[in-house]
């Protein structure tokens, strides 16, 4: 499992498969012979400037920038019309999905999801909050605490997404996103307090842990994602791509520590 984001295993392929209509991967460490450098060369000259890791940064922000705009909005909103969070949350979700599957980079969907995502945050932001004063900063603290403690782990080597790795993630991956259905179900019949398996006792607060730690590994795979699509040459249009992976990993990460975070403060 390269990413957790199908966009990022869409475009950034891995030990030389094929890279989403851009043909074989080149690897930052084999040797280059002039036929690979001569298809590098025609590669970049169709597909305009190599996406770089400065890219992914810049639209990265960008797209925090109106995740944030769509937040206070949120904010705003939710309090007359709490609906708008959900009905934000289903429009998310479908840009999402169209995102990720569309064969052709689509930077206004992306744009539009983050803005969709953000109200939906911000409302969910809010009733976290009035139940649970100061739990929303919190959260924040954590999520970019997390991101630059797996950013330093990932660039100083600790940390690599290895075959070994992914194997392990894919299955953590598969058996929490099982667990999560379940309990959503068992939520509506009042199982945990209409929290499902999350409120009940020690079971929730392990699997809050889970949530948050694999949110958290699940950034590794999505730096490794970027790092193979800037070594493939990869235009710079799909520095998009990248970012929204980032952005996807980072949303998911502070909701589950919302989440963690509420049941903490309900033991106290």
């Amino acid at each position: 499992m390269e990413s957790r984001n199908p966009v990022l295993n869409r475009e950034f392929g891995r030990d030389g498969q094929a890279y989403a209509g851009f043909g074989p991967a080149p690897t930052a460490t084999a040797g280059v012979d002039a036929v690979t450098l001569e298809e590098m060369y025609r590669r970049q000259s169709t597909t305009g400037q190599p996406m770089t890791v400065d890219d992914v940064v810049v639209k990265t922000g960008m797209l925090f920038v109106l995740l944030l705009f769509g937040a206070v909005a949120g904010w705003q909103i939710v309090g007359s019309l709490p609906w708008v969070a959900w009905a934000s949350l289903a429009v998310a979700f479908v840009l999402g999905m169209v995102v990720s599957f569309k064969r052709v980079t689509s930077p206004p969907l992306i744009m539009a999801y983050a803005l969709f995502e953000g109200v939906f945050v911000g409302g969910i932001s809010r009733f976290f909050q009035e139940a649970y004063p100061g739990i929303v900063l919190q959260a924040v603290i954590g999520t970019f605490t997390a991101f630059g403690v797996m950013l330093v782990l990932y660039k100083t080597g600790l940390l690599r997404a290895t075959p070994r790795f992914r194997k392990m993630m894919m299955i953590a991956m598969f058996s929490y996103l099982g667990i999560a259905l379940v309990s959503l179900v068992s939520a509506f019949f009042g199982v945990g307090g209409g929290w499902g398996f999350y409120g009940v006792g020690g079971l929730g607060l392990l699997l809050c842990v889970a949530g948050v730690a694999l949110a958290s590994f699940s950034l590794v795979l999505d730096f490794d994602a970027i790092e193979q699509g800037v070594a493939a040459g990869l235009p710079e249009k799909e520095s998009w791509l990248g970012a929204f992976g980032l952005v996807v990993t980072l949303v998911w990460l502070y909701l589950e520590l919302l989440r963690l975070l509420a049941i903490l403060q309900g033991r106290e």
